[in-house]
């Protein structure tokens, strides 16, 4: 295990915008995060990288609690876990160069530093060393989110966290990032929280997948189990609405969209937080908060039906 969250809430008030979240990341592993917007996937990852504290819970990174540690040692843990944002012009200084962007990382942490390592960071993520003197305005889209992969790369971290990385790009060139993502992953060794609210991005890269709904995990498993014979409605719903590359098969689809809106995160709903939305609601459903449950192997579900769909199955 290199990163684990344990019982993770953060208020804003009079909002709980994370409500006990749990979940844990193997070394090697890219963890999917899905929901729709307002879910929490966002102040997950900042609560992962301590650009924010949690109300409660603990965050364990390489079996040490980051949420008792300060200053000097936190820097030095922190290092290890870095983040890349979802736009990537907002995340770059207009007024440095790209070389300059790298090489005060390398300064911060007292890395080696020099246009050598540099130019060999640029490299990696499939731009010339010339980029180097570039300002960001100069660089198309896809660029600058290089820049920002070689600029978390510099401190040399085990874990990234992928808050919805291509979002912002043209379609054309977002194949590109993912590919460059799963070989960086794959030749550095690195773990990825992968955040997102396209399943199919996510499919292609997770090994598993944790979807979120109002603050909380409402189903957690291997991506294809979680896509392909998913618990929960509402992945259900979410795996529904993914676009179909045939184009006749798309025009043909009668899925229904997800009925309604998300509730008040300030006032949510009784019972089941997804129940005035599920097709599928019981009595019991807006009663009683469903827990996250390992309802099949590796995989869990917070759902009464599918909780007891799945006792009534073994029971056959």
């Amino acid at each position: 295990m290199i990163l684990e969250a344990r019982d993770l809430a953060k208020d804003y008030g009079p909002v709980r915008a994370l409500r006990g979240v749990s979940l844990a990341l193997e070394r090697g592993e890219t963890l999917g995060i899905v929901g729709e917007s307002g879910c929490g996937k966002s102040t997950l990852a900042r609560l992962l990288v301590r650009l924010e504290e949690p109300t409660r819970g603990r965050i364990e990174f390489d079996g040490v609690d980051l949420t008792a540690l300060h200053g000097r040692r936190l820097r030095e843990r922190r290092r290890r876990i870095q983040m890349v944002f979802q736009d990537p012009y907002a995340s770059l200084d207009p007024r440095q160069t790209v070389g300059g962007a790298i090489a005060e990382v390398l300064r911060v942490h007292d890395l080696a530093r020099g246009a050598g390592r540099v130019a060999e960071l640029l490299g990696m993520v499939g731009l010339a060393a010339g980029h180097a003197d570039r300002y960001p305005h100069e660089l198309s889209g896809g660029q600058r989110q290089r820049v920002s992969v070689a600029r978390s790369l510099a401190a040399e971290p085990v874990v990234l966290i992928l808050d919805e990385p291509v979002s912002a790009l043209d379609v054309s060139v977002r194949a590109e990032v993912m590919n460059l993502l799963v070989r960086l992953r794959d030749e550095l060794g690195l773990s990825y929280v992968f955040i997102s609210h396209d399943l199919s991005m996510v499919r292609h890269l997770s090994d598993r997948i944790a979807v979120m709904y109002l603050g909380r995990v409402v189903e957690l498993g291997p991506w294809d189990a979680v896509l392909d014979v998913p618990l929960h409605p509402y992945t259900g719903a979410l795996r529904d609405a993914m676009p179909v590359p045939d184009p006749e098969l798309e025009a043909g689809r009668v899925d229904a969209p997800i009925r309604g809106e998300v509730p008040n995160p300030a006032a949510p709903p009784s019972g089941c937080p997804f129940h005035p939305r599920c097709p599928l609601a019981e009595e019991i459903c807006r009663e009683i908060r469903p827990e996250l449950l390992e309802l099949l192997p590796a995989h869990a579900a917070a759902c009464h039906v599918a909780a007891r769909e799945v006792s009534a199955v073994r029971s056959a």
